[in-house]
């Protein structure tokens, strides 16, 4: 039977197009209509509940789950790769409670307190799906990049609060070889970690002979190489990584006239507040 009350359901607020374009994701995990803009719907109360829930923000679900709800055509939301993930939050921020937000900031240089309005509509990125047609070439090795995705992420950033998590323990333990050991475990746990974030920006490493796409012999490749290599491929893939990042938003304090630049977080239990 038909809810009669059906009708009154909420609607798409917004329609927005991926700075993806659609790109990186795995087959099934997007429904993208032929214009490439996907609807947005509002926020649920229960939505609003998940993003202040400790244990979903904790595992994951609280940005899952809210975009499950608000941007359906987006099948698995874990599958969404880092270019897309922030935009898509100030999308559903904007369909929920409309364009501006209020902020706080501190001047860095008189410490004055200033409240702003920010228009999120600004800070919408354009098509950046084309910011990885670049390949990085070493000689007879080519190495092809792509945006890490949300679910990677969160995998790594899980591995890197256990591996502070132990290092904070370790002034818990009082023999000394032991604290040693530990340490260096912990160390090198940390360092695997790291080198695990850089493999997840690689898609592909070509050989005159081969196109290699294996996470395991890439990562194998990136523990072996040179350091000269390894860092022309790291520091290619931050680069990349931070032309995804939110720009910073032009502020002048109110108080000594101090023009500065803000970086704007995107704090799921704060942001949806």
């Amino acid at each position: 039977m038909n809810n009669p009350l059906r009708q009154y359901f909420r609607r798409p607020a917004i329609f927005f197009k991926l700075p993806s374009q659609g790109n990186f994701y795995p087959e099934g995990s997007l429904d993208l209509p032929d214009n490439k803009e996907i609807p947005i719907y509002p926020m649920t109360a229960i939505d609003e509940i998940t993003t202040k829930t400790p244990d979903a923000l904790f595992n994951g679900t609280a940005v899952t789950d809210l975009i499950k709800s608000c941007a359906p055509n987006i099948k698995d939301p874990w599958d969404i790769p880092v270019i897309d993930l922030d935009p898509l939050l100030i999308a559903i921020r904007i369909a929920s409670t409309g364009n501006e937000m209020s902020i706080s900031s501190n001047c860095p240089k008189c410490n004055e307190e200033n409240s702003y309005s920010v228009n999120l509509t600004n800070l919408l990125p354009k098509n950046q799906s084309n910011q990885y047609d670049t390949i990085l070439d070493l000689g007879e090795l080519k190495i092809k990049f792509k945006p890490i995705s949300y679910k990677k992420i969160h995998e790594i950033n899980m591995k890197q609060f256990e591996i502070q998590t132990w290092l904070k323990n370790l002034e818990n333990i009082t023999d000394d070889d032991e604290r040693i050991k530990v340490s260096n475990e912990t160390m090198e746990k940390l360092k695997i970690t790291t080198l695990l974030l850089v493999s997840e920006i690689i898609d592909s490493i070509s050989t005159p002979d081969s196109v290699v796409t294996e996470k395991d012999f890439i990562l194998d490749f990136l523990k072996n190489c040179d350091k000269a290599t390894h860092d022309k491929i790291k520091n290619t893939a931050i680069e990349l990584r931070k032309s995804s990042d939110l720009q910073p938003i032009k502020m002048k304090c109110l108080a000594c006239e101090n023009e500065y630049e803000q970086t704007l977080t995107l704090n799921v239990s704060d942001f949806f507040g």
